[in-house]
């Protein structure tokens, strides 16, 4: 796999070889709510939760993904980025996050060591979290805040996201990851204007 980023889609065989456990399914439509204020107060919740069980070996912690936008419609499903010194070292926090409800769901090591900590029903204004833990220095890490900061900031590049993420929950899905790439073709449209400091 391309360690800049996914250029293609991951095949369902790929889906299930980084997923550990079963991986996350939809088999239908994907739930998108308006935005909730309370989203960000959950992030806080769980930021400092992390922060305490892994002391010292945070690099940076940071509120990702839609929820992420104030305005911005989402699957109700706090996203956050974990950065670390090596996220291949899971017994380095696993074990710790695991004790307060997280548990490894995927594995990519042939992508930035990238794995994601799943935590269910941590408030009621969230259904889950999805920690994804990279190492600090990475490319995507950086695509990530990137692309949560040109959505903060422009407003007709946040509702042509949102117009994306309704039209596409209204297909069915077998695997959430489709639904993930299927938003790809504008998302990196997206990330080329915020490089390029396009209005």
């Amino acid at each position: 796999m391309d360690e800049d980023r996914r250029r293609t889609p991951m095949t369902d065989a790929e889906i299930e070889a980084a997923s550990v456990g079963e991986p996350s399914r939809v088999d239908g439509r994907v739930g998108i709510a308006d935005y909730d204020p309370a989203w960000p107060a959950v992030y806080e919740q769980e930021a400092a939760l992390v922060g305490q069980r892994l002391n010292g070996l945070v690099r940076r912690l940071e509120h990702v993904g839609s929820t992420s936008v104030p305005g911005l419609p989402a699957k109700p499903v706090i996203d956050m980025l974990l950065l670390v010194p090596d996220p291949a070292d899971e017994a380095a926090y696993v074990p710790p996050l695991t004790a307060v409800g997280y548990r490894l769901a995927v594995r990519e090591p042939e992508w930035y060591e990238h794995r994601v900590l799943r935590k269910q029903d941590p408030a009621p204004a969230a259904g889950a979290v999805n920690l994804h833990v990279l190492p600090e220095g990475c490319a995507e890490a950086g695509r990530m805040l990137r692309f949560r900061d040109r959505l903060r900031a422009h407003a007709g590049d946040r509702e042509l996201y949102a117009a994306t993420k309704r039209r596409l929950a209204q297909r069915e899905w077998t695997y959430m990851q489709h639904y993930a790439d299927a938003k790809s073709e504008v998302v990196e449209a997206i990330l080329a204007r915020a490089l390029h400091g396009a209005a």
